[in-house]
């Protein structure tokens, strides 16, 4: 599919060409007015628009807010829009590019299609504003956002050698849990914290990280690393060729059709031809340090999801563990202090869930070791911990 904006003006292309080059990013020239774009848009919801509109929207809570929090407030809010636009466009993209579901594995790898270019500028452009702020602010966040603001702009700025640009809008999909972490910050900061429009954004929360960070992120894990082990084999079949002239992986890679000679109309032609638009610049194959670096990142990124999960359902297990076997007698009572701690769970591991990841961002990695090493009970606010202490005082929980 190509990409749906139109290119870049002349001027802009001809100062970026000789700089992407020289960084081996060709498609870059193609998508720098995006990338520019993405940034001054995220820029002006951060200086201009939400400044401007949440002391509108939540009079009372924005006001009152301290500087700190205030700024939070404002990158939360790029946050929660940047999370909601690029997801809505990978989505868009994987339904509607068909050249895209076409491909093979090694096009997988090496192939590219404007509409993914697409995708990756727009992360490209909010992670270049995520490293700005992320140096400006050191001190107050930590040197642990600036380190996840330079890996994750390091990831994206790949896709224009190009490398796995196919993969672009299916790994921003981890980022459909992001919209509802914010929500859950935002409650929090308007005085919702416990109500039950918290309680059905946590539930959100909890399904959205389990089912596209685990379960859908765990699988295109596991494909891109096999595309990956193919490219690398017939990176080194080439290279192992007794030929005096370097060896073309593109034969082994590219389907014969993607000249077009299949298609009926123009743009089929020149969406297919596309695919193999720079198969000039990775003809030689892939790097084996940078397939390397890539699972390595990779395996953190789900090592962490992983570990973050396993916290939420501990916090689970732990409130509903060793159930009564006795009597019925408060039964009814008893249910609904069960659902009450039902409420109460989910808000504990969503705010546990935002911990977590800000201790990350943040570099506080000592707090995160003490909470591994403890019982998990830091999620809940105080709010929280005071209604909850009501509740078992009226109706002891079993084991309590």
């Amino acid at each position: 599919m190509l990409d749906p904006f139109p290119p870049p003006p002349a001027w802009l292309r001809s100062f970026v060409e000789p700089y992407a080059l020289y960084y081996n990013s060709p498609t870059l020239p193609d998508h720098i007015h995006e990338v520019i774009g993405a940034f001054v848009f995220y820029l002006a919801i951060h200086a201009i628009v939400s400044p401007w509109l949440s002391p509108i929207l939540f009079p009372q809570s924005y006001k009152s807010l301290k500087p700190r929090t205030r700024l939070n407030w404002d990158i939360h809010v790029v946050s929660l829009v940047q999370s909601v636009v690029i997801n809505v466009a990978a989505l868009w993209v994987m339904y509607v590019d068909r050249e895209r579901s076409a491909m093979s594995s090694g096009e997988r790898v090496f192939g590219y299609t404007g509409a993914c270019g697409l995708i990756q500028a727009l992360a490209v452009g909010y992670f270049v504003y995520d490293l700005i702020v992320s140096v400006i602010y050191v001190r107050m966040f930590g040197i642990g956002m600036l380190f996840h603001a330079v890996s994750a702009l390091w990831v994206f700025s790949l896709g224009s050698r190009p490398f796995l640009n196919y993969y672009a809008p299916t790994f921003i999909l981890y980022e459909l849990s992001s919209p509802f972490l914010n929500i859950h910050w935002f409650l929090d900061k308007v005085n919702m914290t416990g109500s039950r429009a918290q309680w059905y954004n946590g539930m959100a929360l909890l399904g959205t990280f389990f089912a596209c960070r685990l379960v859908w992120g765990t699988w295109q894990s596991l494909v891109v690393y096999s595309d990956m082990w193919n490219a690398l084999q017939h990176t080194w079949n080439a290279a192992a060729s007794p030929l005096s002239e370097p060896v073309s992986v593109n034969a082994a890679v590219f389907y014969p059709a993607r000249d077009g000679s299949m298609c009926i109309d123009e743009t089929c032609a020149r969406a297919n031809a596309e695919i193999t638009k720079y198969k000039d610049f990775t003809s030689a194959g892939v790097p084996t340090w940078l397939v390397v670096t890539y699972v390595g990142s990779n395996m953190i990124l789900n090592f962490l999801n992983y570990f973050w999960f396993s916290k939420m359902v501990e916090t689970v297990l732990k409130r509903f563990r060793g159930p009564a076997q006795g009597a019925d007698k408060e039964g009814t009572e008893k249910t609904q202090l069960k659902d009450d701690i039902v409420h109460d769970v989910v808000l504990e591991a969503a705010s546990q869930l935002e911990q977590d990841e800000s201790a990350v961002m943040k570099g506080d990695l000592s707090a995160l070791q003490e909470q591994v090493s403890s019982a998990v009970d830091s999620g809940l606010t105080d709010e929280l911990r005071k209604r909850r202490a009501e509740l078992v005082a009226k109706v002891p929980l079993p084991g309590a």
